[in-house]
This record gives structure tokens, C-alpha cells and sequence, in this order.
């Protein structure tokens, strides 16, 4: 019998497979296709101070093997969620879960986790430095080490909830940012958020995203991710939750000997609602198949 258990700082997953902040709403939505409490844990979908509506659209591009999105962190606010978001949801999953945070200052940020940081459902808090479809916030918070330290040091100081910081692939050096985040005291790293990308219709000669560009994804950008995961674990000593273009049981293995703790599923969700219970069916005799008893021994082992 093959043991599919993780732990992500002192929590212990059943199964590494999460579903991505974004690609699940608040989890819910799902419990009516199947019984959810099979997931290792839910990233929640991105929230904020403030409700947002999010981009004007048209906000979603389809692509070989991938997709763009320029959802723009649609959200109900950081209230609505806690108090009415995260309360539906604990009635059908009894599981920690990980609440996404954005922000467009570091007060913001701040504020909106020390807020979550006290909801019973949330186990994990992870800091989303890294959204590109937002203007003067997101992403420009996660291409400077400088940046993403300062938020990891602001949120750290007012929570007690291990934190996450989720960093974005659109940088030179992603190292010396996860370097940073951990030197400020970040209790982990996810990686990584989507591409940079854009479409254009051949009729209209305009972009098909009417914000022109938006986070690429889907099962083009593994190997980005697998690569960065696999650069970052040799860099830091706290746990990533691996992410990009994760398709199936074999791409969650590679994930892990890359260096992932976890796995987290974004774009399959969209284009298959049960890809995470599919996932997690097909572990065990993937793991079988390539001589695995236990998910916790080849963390790194591709190292």
C-alpha cells in the first residue's frame, strides 16, 4: 500500500494535489460533481481588501496546449469571504484550506491577511506577489527581491499562520527572489503564476484580450515551471508547492523530484472540472508503476 501523505509546515495533506487559486472558485462549486475532501487542500480563489468586478472583457484567449486569462483578481472582498465564502465551503470540506491574498500596497496586503489569517477553515496563507492581469499591484510586487520581501516581512509581523509567498516566472532570477522572501521570513514558496502573454484576432488586427495582455497557462509552460521549481529548491530550505501546466499523476511525480512538497492544478480544472479527483485516483498506481512507497522520499530526488 503506497503512502500519497505530505506535510506543507506542520499541516499534513493526505494527497500533494491542490487545486490553483483562480481555477476553483471557493471550492464549493465542485462539491456537487464529487466528494472534495479527497483533495490535499484548496488555494481559494485571489482575494482582496476591496471587491473588485475584476477586467473588462473579452478576458479569456484559448491557446495551443494553454490558455490566457485576464481575469483581473474577481472577487467579493476580503469580508465577504472570510464571513460568507469560506463558511459555504466549510460545509462541505473539513480540511484546512489556503487563502489567496493580493494587494496593491503592502498595507493592503497586510490588512488582508491579518484579517484571513484568523479564519478557523484557513491552514496556509499564500501571498500572491505575482498576478500580471492587475495594474500597480500583483505582479510588480513579485519581480523585485527588494519588493517581495517587504510584503513577506509586513504579513509575516501580523499573522501566525505559515506563510506562502507565490512568485511570478516573469523575472530574470527567480532565485535570488525566493532567497529573499525566505530571508524575510516566508514559511514557504508557490511556484509558479502564469506567463506573460497575448493573442491576436487575425479579423479585428486587435488583441483578443481587451486588456491586450494576459497569464498564459496550461500544459505549454511545465517545463518552465518544473525548471524554476527544480532551481529554487536547491536555493532555499523552506517547502514550494510546485505549479504550471500540471496535467496529470506523472507531471505531480516529476513536480515532486523537482522539489515540490505539494502540487498545486490550475488550468486542467477548466477544461476538465474532475482533473484534480482523476489526479488523485491515478497516484497510487503511477507511484507503483515507478517503484514509489512513499510521495514524502522523492521530494528533490531528481536532484
Amino acid at each position: 500500500m503506497v503512502n500519497t501523505k505530505v506535510t506543507l509546515s506542520g499541516l499534513e495533506l493526505d494527497n500533494p494535489i491542490i487545486p490553483a487559486s483562480g481555477t476553483f472558485g471557493f471550492g464549493y462549486e465542485f462539491a456537487e460533481i464529487y466528494d472534495i475532501n479527497i483533495l490535499g487542500s484548496i488555494s481559494c480563489k485571489g482575494t482582496t481588501k476591496d471587491a473588485r468586478f475584476g477586467n473588462p472583457t473579452p478576458r479569456i484567449a484559448e491557446c495551443t496546449n494553454g490558455m490566457i486569462n485576464s481575469v483581473g483578481l474577481q472577487n467579493p472582498g476580503v469580508d465577504k469571504v472570510i464571513n460568507e465564502e469560506l463558511k459555504k465551503l466549510s460545509k462541505v470540506y473539513s480540511k484546512p484550506v489556503i487563502a489567496n491574498v493580493s494587494g496593491f500596497s503592502i498595507d493592503e496586503y497586510a490588512y488582508t491577511c491579518e484579517k484571513i489569517d484568523k479564519a478557523p477553515e484557513v491552514g496556509i496563507i499564500e501571498v500572491n506577489v505575482s498576478c500580471p492581469n492587475v495594474h500597480n499591484g500583483g505582479m510588480s510586487f513579485g519581480t523585485s527581491a527588494e519588493s517581495a520581501a517587504a510584503v513577506t516581512k509586513a504579513v509575516k509581523a501580523v499573522t501566525s499562520k505559515p506563510v506562502y509567498i507565490k512568485l511570478s516566472p516573469n523575472v530574470t532570477d527567480i532565485v535570488s527572489i525566493a532567497k529573499a522572501c525566505e530571508d524575510a521570513g516566508a514559511d514557504g514558496i508557490s511556484l509558479i503564476n502564469t506567463l506573460l502573454g497575448m493573442r491576436i484576432d487575425l479579423k479585428t488586427r486587435k488583441p483578443v484580450i481587451k486588456n491586450k495582455m494576459g497569464g498564459f497557462s496550461g500544459p505549454a509552460i511545465f517545463p518552465v515551471a518544473l525548471r524554476m521549481v527544480y532551481q529554487v529548491y536547491e536555493a532555499v530550505s523552506i517547502p514550494i508547492i510546485g505549479m504550471g501546466g500540471v496535467s496529470d499523476a506523472r507531471d505531480v511525480i516529476e513536480m515532486m523530484l523537482a522539489g515540490a512538497s505539494a502540487v498545486q492544478v490550475g488550468a486542467a480544472n477548466l477544461v476538465d472540472p474532475l482533473a484534480c479527483k482523476t489526479m488523485i485516483d491515478q497516484l497510487p498506481d503511477v507511484m507503483a508503476q515507478y517503484g514509489i512507497d512513499n510521495l514524502k522520499d522523492i521530494i528533490g530526488g531528481g536532484h
